[in-house]
């Protein structure tokens, strides 16, 4: 039961595969999460009830509950009602939806971050309202909103660990497999620990560089600037 060094290559280049998996799930579920955030932070700032109600109850529902129950409704659930998912398609669909809700939130923080003047200005010089969404405040808010996103893409990467009750051959469920298999669970947790590690802290290290440099860039989108480019 104690760490055994000399099963480490063949443990670790076992649970490769898996740490791939990881990625790639990561990657994907990440890129879907980010398309369905903007519409969903725009109808949470619609004045129309119709869109504003639906998306604020989406958004309360998927942050209220916890992931791991969300992905139990989804494939456990849903068959009772004639509606059975593989596992990687209830894995990826649950985990983007639930994605999106954090990520409309923090898309909409970007949005109201951004001074109303800007877009007072912009349309003072014959902008139409989408024409101002599109060119000024949207680019300025993914610039702030780029360091909540990673530290998003960070937690996502060790949320995928959630997948393994799906049965999702990803690094803790192979893990889990080898661990049962060989009894060397010592070993092989502390090798998929130091797999996470390896990932998460180069990322968050980027993460606080990119921070940084992008507070002390100038803002892009000035009056002025706005004037000239489109006078």
């Amino acid at each position: 039961m104690g760490f055994y060094l000399k099963d480490v290559p063949g443990i670790f280049e076992g649970l490769l595969w898996g740490l791939r998996t990881t990625v790639i799930l990561t990657i994907l579920i990440m890129a879907i999460a980010m398309v369905l955030a903007l519409p969903l932070a725009l109808a949470r700032m619609s004045r129309q009830r119709v869109f504003r109600y639906p998306a604020t109850l989406i958004v309360q529902v998927l942050r209220g509950t916890p992931m791991l129950l969300q992905l139990f409704y989804l494939y456990y659930v849903l068959p009772f009602a004639g509606i059975k998912l593989n596992p990687w398609l209830a894995g990826i669909a649950g985990m983007s939806v639930n994605g999106a809700a954090y990520l409309s939130e923090i898309y909409r923080g970007g949005i109201q971050a951004i001074d109303h003047g800007q877009t007072e200005a912009a349309l003072s010089i014959g902008m139409s309202r989408y024409q101002v969404m599109r060119i000024v405040v949207l680019p300025q808010a993914f610039k702030i909103t780029i360091p909540p996103i990673s530290n998003q893409f960070i937690g996502l990467f060790k949320d995928t660990s959630l997948l393994s009750i799906l049965t999702i051959q990803e690094l803790m469920y192979t893990g889990q497999i080898m661990a049962a298999t060989s009894f060397r669970f010592i070993t092989i947790f502390s090798i998929i620990m130091l797999m996470y590690l390896a990932v998460c802290w180069p990322t968050a290290t980027m993460i606080d560089v990119l921070e940084r440099r992008l507070k002390s860039l100038p803002p892009e989108n000035s009056p002025r600037r706005l004037k000239s480019r489109f006078m």
